[in-house]
């Protein structure tokens, strides 16, 4: 009997050759100044194809988004033409491949900013371990956002979609999640504001529809994607509280209208089956909100992952740490193959190794 995992998926909005994706992971690998990805990165993608989408790591979209160093953007003409690279890489390999558009926010530090504070929803200070050119820093106080800082950054949205779609990409994906700015401004503990932006649940979930209907206006949101992690605390910062669940109800539940390619959710990082603020089975609990394709993430393996699709709680799972080490993961999959152990002292660091070089099957 075949594997639901390796069943093609048909959308009105997506079409892809297996319900296995390869989730964003910051690998660190633009150690050059123009923060632009190169032909080792294609290879990287490239190697990884047979997945029915790619997501890729998250990708500035501004000078003003960047929160660590060596990571790509893609707010520029020599950025967008790094990126053609992979795009091409991965269509020549019969792939599809999703722009990962990525804001941090609070969790950044001034020394990536020339000296001045990084923006925020608010002036708090996530406490946050921040890769620099100087190593590690503390994070400290942002920038509070002003209306207009608000207004660029959904521009900043609005032009690397057009600017992912010129490099080649099938679509993008908003991320907000991890505790970075979309999240800071949904949670009540990083977003203190009193104006339009702050206070309610709709107004703490206005900077989302206001980057969709900006994009809306320049692309088809059926190539647009967001990520949310709803359960996250703890962590980077953010906490759950009486709140939280309301929030995400309201921001799924109005999703509906925008016939997204699809939601793309994370299971709990922590224990939370004792909180009574925090959604337990993520999936399961948006599956009866949310009208279109659901990706879900979080520690799968492949039982785990064909229960969750048989269950009907998702339409796609997406699977991180096991594509670092494994290009032919759904190879692996498909044959019982053993897999790759990652080597994680490689994540992070410069050139091939740990990073393109991991064997497959074949070789």
């Amino acid at each position: 009997m075949e594997n639901i995992l390796f069943d093609a998926y048909k959308s009105k909005n997506l079409d892809l050759k297996n319900r296995i994706v390869m989730a964003p992971m910051t690998r660190s690998r633009s150690d050059n100044p123009e923060n632009k990805v190169t032909e080792l990165t294609a290879k990287y993608y490239q190697q990884r194809a047979t997945a029915g989408l790619i997501v890729t790591e998250g990708t500035f979209i501004s000078p003003e988004a960047v929160g660590v160093i060596n990571v790509p953007a893609i707010y520029n003409a020599t950025q967008i033409e790094g990126w053609k690279l992979t795009t091409e890489a991965v269509h020549n390999e019969g792939g599809k491949i999703f722009a990962q558009l990525w804001h941090t926010g609070a969790y950044s530090h001034p020394d990536l900013h020339n000296g001045e504070k990084p923006l925020a929803p608010s002036n708090v200070n996530p406490q946050q371990q921040v890769f620099t050119a100087k190593g590690f820093q503390t994070s400290e106080e942002p920038q509070p956002m002003t209306t207009a800082d608000i207004k660029q950054t959904v521009n900043d949205f609005r032009q690397a979609t057009l600017n992912a779609f010129e490099a080649g990409f099938d679509g993008v994906e908003l991320h907000g999640a991890n505790g970075y700015l979309l999240q800071q401004f949904f949670s009540k503990n990083s977003n203190l504001r009193n104006d339009e932006y702050g206070g309610s649940v709709e107004n703490r979930a206005r900077i989302l529809f206001e980057i969709l209907d900006a994009i809306k206006e320049i692309a088809d949101l059926q190539k647009v994607a967001l990520r949310l992690n709803p359960s996250l605390n703890g962590i980077m910062g953010i906490l759950v509280d009486d709140e939280t669940i309301e929030l995400y109800n309201y921001i799924v539940t109005r999703l509906n209208e925008y016939n997204l390619a699809y939601l793309h959710l994370i299971e709990p990082f922590t224990d939370v089956s004792n909180n009574s603020y925090a959604i337990q089975e993520v999936a399961k609990h948006f599956r009866k909100i949310y009208n279109g394709t659901i990706i879900i993430n979080r520690g799968f393996n492949k039982e785990t992952a064909t229960k969750v699709l048989q269950d009907g709680d998702a339409d796609l799972v997406s699977f991180g740490t096991p594509f670092i080490a494994n290009p032919d993961l759904v190879e692996r999959f498909k044959s019982d193959a053993p897999l790759n152990q990652p080597d994680q002292a490689t994540f992070y660091t410069p050139g091939e190794k740990g990073y393109t070089d991991y064997p497959t099957l074949n070789n």
